[in-house]
C-alpha cells in the first residue's frame, strides 16, 4: 500500500523549528521513515512514549530511520509538548485528519461504555518508495519503541 504524497502538512522539529511539507519531500531525506500517530500532546502514554523514541532516536538513526509523530494537536500544542517534556523528535500537525483518515487511524473507541471517535495509536514504517513495510495498530505506549527496534535488528 502507498499513500497519498501530495498533502501538506506543518511540523516543528525539536529544535522549535517549523516547516510545512509534502510527505514525498519527507520520505526523500531518510532510508526509512517510522510514522507513530498519537492521541494528544501531554498525556501520561504518550508522554512515555515520545521520551522511550527521543531517548532511542540515534539507534533508529544508525539504521537510517527518522521517527515523527503525527497527531491532530497544532502547532503550539507541539511546542508546548516539546518544551515541557524536553523531546528529540519532530512532531506533525495534522488537524484536519488527513492522514490519519488514508492511515485509517482515526475511528470509534469505546470508553465507559460510549463510543467515541479517537485516535488508534498506531505506527508505519515506510521506505523511500512511499511504500507501507510494516505497521503496528491498536499499540501500548510502554516499551513499543524498543521492541519496533528489536525488531529491525
Amino acid at each position: 500500500m502507498k499513500i497519498n504524497l501530495n498533502n501538506k502538512f506543518d511540523a516543528i522539529g525539536s529544535n522549535l523549528q517549523v516547516w510545512n511539507f509534502d510527505l514525498k519531500t519527507l520520505l526523500s531525506f531518510w532510508e526509512k521513515t517510522l510514522l507513530y500517530f498519537y492521541p494528544a500532546d501531554n498525556t501520561p502514554g504518550c508522554t512515555i512514549e515520545n521520551k522511550d523514541f527521543s531517548c532511542l532516536k540515534d539507534e533508529f538513526a544508525k539504521k537510517w530511520i527518522v521517527v515523527i509523530w503525527v497527531s491532530k494537536n497544532s502547532i503550539d500544542s507541539h511546542k508546548n509538548f516539546i518544551e515541557k517534556q524536553e523531546l528529540k523528535v519532530d512532531l506533525i500537525s495534522d488537524p484536519d485528519l488527513v492522514l490519519h483518515k488514508e492511515l485509517w487511524v482515526y475511528g470509534e473507541k469505546n470508553n465507559y461504555w460510549k463510543k467515541v471517535m479517537w485516535v488508534i495509536r498506531s505506527t508505519f514504517l515506510l521506505n523511500k518508495d512511499w511504500e507501507i513495510l510494516k505497521e503496528y495498530r491498536n499499540i501500548k505506549a510502554t516499551g513499543h519503541a524498543e521492541r519496533i527496534l528489536k525488531e529491525l535488528d
